[in-house]
């Protein structure tokens, strides 16, 4: 086992007891289309997975953490050493002024991870434009490389055939077949209009996004694979996948450490819908 190395908002570490008893009692490849902080798959330990994320920091991140960890731990020991509100906010630029294309793929996920570290609540949030906002934390201590932790999840990611793919999620499982299992974790559905954190990516995903999901979901049973699927306890996704004979609603409460708001952190209700 190995634990997620960055920060994510919608990240499954504290609901993990939950999705634990809920997993299926086999299955081969394992598949997770929105990988995110990937906390499901450090837990897992499969022989074979498909990881995926539209966002291209994170395919990045998983990728350079797998094939050349020393290399990103020896940067990020240099972002340590610089740490401070003037240094993130020029390493934060990098994406306006071009310097971020020039960049080698273990910089650039040494970039991601120290700004996610030391951002304003560990938010990782951009625009239109695909340009990072979120505001330094002012920290009283400065940023420390987390090596130990990288080098377990490199060697995690080389232990279990791991396939790191960066695309949308329908073509991330277009190879699982049978006793296969998809866990899908999208950006959930805003519980409120202000709630809404799904900006991970410049393309957001909307509600004709979740219907393309609920029918992927009807098209991998069909497939006779095995798929778990999270979203927001709200109507909207009730009606979404109540008519499914074969959808089985768990409703859990999850933590969410991740907001804007302080008083707005904590228990909320959240969903896990099967097919097994």
């Amino acid at each position: 086992m190995a634990s997620p190395i960055i920060k994510w908002a919608g990240g499954k570490r504290q609901l993990l007891p939950e999705i634990t008893s809920h997993l299926p009692e086999s299955f081969n490849t394992y598949f997770e289309p929105f990988a995110g902080g990937l906390a499901v798959f450090w837990s897992l330990n499969p022989e074979k997975a498909v990881i995926n994320d539209l966002n291209f920091e994170l395919f990045n991140l998983y990728t350079s953490v797998k094939t050349n960890v020393a290399g990103v731990i020896e940067i990020l020991n240099r972002h340590s050493e610089l740490d401070s509100k003037e240094y993130y906010l020029d390493i934060r630029a990098t994406d306006r002024d071009g310097r971020i294309d020039e960049m080698t793929p273990e910089e650039r996920a040494a970039r991601f991870i120290y700004m996610n570290k030391t951002s304003f609540n560990g938010l990782w949030r951009v625009n239109k434009k695909n340009q990072n906002n979120v505001p330094y934390a002012n920290h009283k201590n400065r940023y420390k490389t987390d090596e130990s932790g990288l080098i377990e999840a490199s060697e995690y990611l080389n232990a279990v055939d791991t396939t790191i793919l960066n695309g949308d999620f329908s073509d991330a499982v277009a190879t699982a077949v049978k006793d296969d299992f998809v866990y899908f974790d999208p950006p959930y559905l805003p519980v409120t209009e202000t709630s809404n954190f799904a900006s991970y990516t410049a393309d957001g995903f909307g509600w004709e996004e979740q219907i393309r999901l609920r029918d992927l979901f009807i098209e991998l049973t069909n497939r006779g694979v095995k798929v778990m699927y999270s979203n927001a306890d709200v109507p909207l996704i009730e009606e979404l996948f109540g008519g499914l004979e074969f959808a089985k609603i768990h409703k859990v409460q999850a933590t969410r450490m991740i907001n804007s708001v302080a008083s707005k952190r904590g228990k909320v209700g959240e969903v896990l819908i099967t097919n097994y």
